[in-house]
């Protein structure tokens, strides 16, 4: 594109069309300026740094009503190209209807009703007039990075405002750094209103990761980062550690979502916005790799970014480069979507194998004794985020009094979830036959409220039990006896290939129980290095559990981190053409034969449990199978 130099007057019409009244007048000109050679009083041309066009022609960009024919039309591909492609420039009215719209195609929960962000404030303040005084920022909030972009004094206000009501609507979530600085990059093109739908939208996306709501998906992700870097950025990863020695690579990638946010100029993050907010956090990954690159190369043809300047502190001279960063917007999004084998699905593989690694570690550190056998009411959900909910129960829509009554005529030992207050679980469509509330849960003659409230407690119940990375993702029946018939064959046809599954039995004395286990069925059929076929299969993040006529989970033992537990505590799943076994050691927690009709359930050494239901043996009335989409 050739672009005509700005003067004056041209800045104060470009900077007029800011869409938000919260951002300092002046900052359309410094963020534009850099794009233009200075004016002169000669009316000539320059080549801008965002487009290579040919000269005279206008770049054809897309508009907001051809990106929303093709969501609803469910294009979403294209619409992934036309964000990459299209460098709207960074005072383009268009954001101020394009993002709110990209973030709402990612909410998960019921659309809000007018007024809602209103009642939120006014609940949290007492009154939606904006206080002059500071406001107290939440705990989840990085004090040290709530990046205001050049916002005014009102716009930060503004923003903090809007972060204390996600904080107060969202109680799940305990860490979150960046959070801050999105809330004002989205103040930029929107009104308070909009802004906080749009982070509602991101924070309670499931389908896509777009905000870390938690210190461990914070650590997760950066190691995540490192671990793609070793690979797709192996010559800069390995200079780093050449030219300093005594560092190690975390202390420079647990930094890495500030290389973007803080270091970046914000022409280059207004355009990666643009992107991210259709497709998630992987578009940060792949700048990231970007920057790292780019910053390898200057250190090897700069001398301001030689080793002797930079090795007692890469991580800053990083942000410094970012500042500097000698790449368009465009060039830099080119170079990040044309990173070779960075799917989405490598992508999650690392992430959850680095999640797995670092619960394992915790848990085996912490040497926690309740983790051998929760049983009833004790292994119940009891998060600090229902402490804080049940603080805060007079303005939650939640109707105590029948949520009590409910408990009382069941003869719950404890209340059950606050699922209102807890949101949407992936769970809220799924019809169990297994969890169906008949008259195995004693309750005859009772209302169709109290049967479905309990048919979803239990589930709710199960729900909580499972691995926090599992339950962002929704389930999926794969098989079942009552449409598939009893057959193990059709059962391994149908589930082998799913890691992990989630089993559920209900037997014909009505009782209901099950395992989640972590590993692929298939895995029966892999053969050790003397080629005889494994017995025992499986991982520790296996579990037994029942829902009726006890509700209890039984971990793993060696979930405890004894040392000499013994070669039965580690047998987790077993199977072939004539049983499916889950736990042994001195019995089988879970036996079933190959018509998937009979079985029998003992203690056992992998789980200490008890027999899942009081005679042994047991008649199956109802196996489910469940796997999770998107895994």
């Amino acid at each position: 594109m050739v672009g005509k130099v700005l003067g004056i007057k041209d800045l104060e019409q470009f900077s007029s069309r800011r869409s938000s009244v919260y951002v300092d007048p002046e900052c359309d000109k410094f963020f534009e300026l850099p794009l233009f050679i200075a004016a002169s009083s000669n009316d000539i041309t320059t080549k801008c740094q965002c487009f290579q066009f040919s000269p005279g022609k206008e770049p054809a960009l897309r508009s907001y009503t051809e990106i929303q024919q093709l969501l609803q039309q469910g294009k979403k591909r294209d619409v992934k190209n036309i964000l990459r492609e299209n460098s709207w420039p960074i005072n383009s009215p268009i954001r101020s209807q394009l993002w709110p719209m990209l973030c709402a195609q990612h909410q998960t929960k019921q659309q809000m009703l007018d007024g809602f962000y209103w009642e939120m404030v006014h609940q949290v303040f007492g009154t939606t007039e904006l206080s002059e005084k500071p406001i107290m920022l939440p705990a989840f909030v990085d004090a040290t990075h709530c990046l205001p972009y050049h916002l005014t004094s009102t716009g930060r206000a503004v923003a903090d405002r809007i972060v204390n009501v996600l904080g107060y609507d969202c109680p799940d979530i305990t860490y979150s750094p960046v959070l801050y600085p999105i809330t004002s990059i989205l103040l930029h093109f929107m009104s308070e209103e909009e802004a906080y739908i749009c982070l509602a939208g991101l924070v309670g996306s499931k389908e896509k990761v777009f905000i870390n709501q938690t210190k461990l998906q914070h650590e997760v992700t950066w190691k995540t980062v490192m671990q793609i870097a070793k690979k797709h950025t192996k010559s800069a990863t390995s200079y780093f550690q050449r030219i300093c020695p005594g560092l190690k690579l975390e202390r420079i990638f647990m930094d890495w979502c500030w290389w973007i946010l803080a270091g970046l100029p914000f022409q280059h993050l207004v355009r990666i916005m643009d992107c991210y907010f259709h497709e998630g956090i992987k578009v940060l990954y792949r700048v990231a790799l970007v920057i790292l690159n780019l910053f390898h190369k200057e250190c090897q043809s700069n001398n301001e970014w030689s080793p002797d300047n930079i090795k007692n502190d890469i991580g800053n001279a990083l942000i410094k480069f970012c500042k500097k960063i000698p790449v368009s917007p465009a060039k830099l999004l080119h170079a990040a979507f044309s990173i070779r084998g960075l799917s989405t699905q490598y992508i999650s593989r690392i992430f959850i194998k680095t999640e797995m690694l670092l619960k394992s570690r915790s848990v085996l550190t912490s040497g926690s004794k309740q983790l051998i056998k929760s049983r009833s009411s004790d292994n119940l959900p009891t998060s600090q985020s229902q402490v804080n909910i049940q603080m805060m129960s007079h303005t939650l829509t939640i109707r105590e009094k029948l949520h009590s009554e409910s408990c009382r005529n069941l003869g719950e030992k404890s209340p059950g979830h606050r699922a209102i207050a807890m949101g949407v679980y992936p769970i809220h469509n799924l019809k169990s036959q297994a969890c169906k509330n008949e008259d195995h849960f004693g309750l005859p003659g009772t209302k169709n409220f109290i049967k479905t409230w309990t048919d979803r407690q239990f589930l709710f119940t199960l729900w909580s039990w499972l691995p926090v990375r599992i339950t962002m993702y929704q389930p999926v029946l794969l098989y079942t006896t009552e449409e598939h018939g009893c057959s193990l064959t059709t059962f391994y046809v149908r589930v082998e290939q799913h890691e992990p599954t989630l089993l559920m039995i209900k037997t014909c004395n009505n009782e209901v129980f099950g395992a989640y286990c972590s590993s692929r069925w298939f895995e029966r059929n892999v053969k050790d290095d003397k080629g005889q076929r494994q017995a025992y299969f499986g991982t520790g993040e296996t579990f037994l559990f029942s829902l009726y006529p006890e509700r209890a989970k039984y971990p793993w033992v060696g979930i405890e981190g004894d040392k000499d537990l013994g070669h039965s505590s580690e047998l987790f799943m077993a199977a072939d053409s004539k049983m499916i076994t889950i736990g042994g050691g001195e019995g089988q927690a879970i036996w079933m034969d190959e018509n998937i009709r009979f079985g029998k359930t003992d203690s056992c050494k992998t789980f200490n449990n008890p027999p899942l239901c009081p005679s042994g043996d047991f008649e199956i009335r109802v196996l489910e199978v469940y796997g999770f989409v998107g895994i």
